[in-house]
């Protein structure tokens, strides 16, 4: 996380705007904001997490984007529908609001996260404050 901090930030100029343990995942993030969009690094904290293998199995680089949706809940439904492979088939907290993940299979080898714009219906559901 520092070699690439200090790229990101030092090199390129980006400000860090968070960096931050998520226990449930066993990762650490950083979030350095870029216009209306942000670089999320991640470090695992733990060999067996996703990140872990993804990492050792693949070595740095992309891991995957984050998309913004308006009811997290509906979209999933929406999406298990029509036949896509959820990691995730319910929305849980996630280190900016609510997330879910679809499987790389359905998405041409690329891991995507869905996140629910503040002040969508599962951020009551599952207890956060929406900024």
């Amino acid at each position: 996380m520092d070699e690439a901090l200090a790229f990101y930030r030092d090199r390129l100029g980006l400000p860090v705007e968070l960096v931050l343990p998520i226990e449930s995942d066993g990762v650490t993030i950083a979030f350095l904001p870029v216009g209306e969009s942000k670089v999320e690094l991640v470090m695992p904290m733990d060999p067996s997490t996703g990140v872990a293998r993804f990492l050792e199995g693949r070595g740095e680089g992309f891991h995957h984007v984050c998309l913004e949706v308006a009811d997290l809940a509906a979209e999933l439904d929406r999406l298990a529908g029509e036949g896509t492979e959820l990691i995730d088939h319910v929305p849980r907290r996630g280190a900016e609001g609510p997330v879910a993940f679809i499987h790389p299979r359905s998405c041409h080898g690329v891991l995507v996260e869905l996140i629910e714009a503040p002040g969508g219906p599962a951020w009551s559901t599952l207890g956060m404050e929406s900024p």
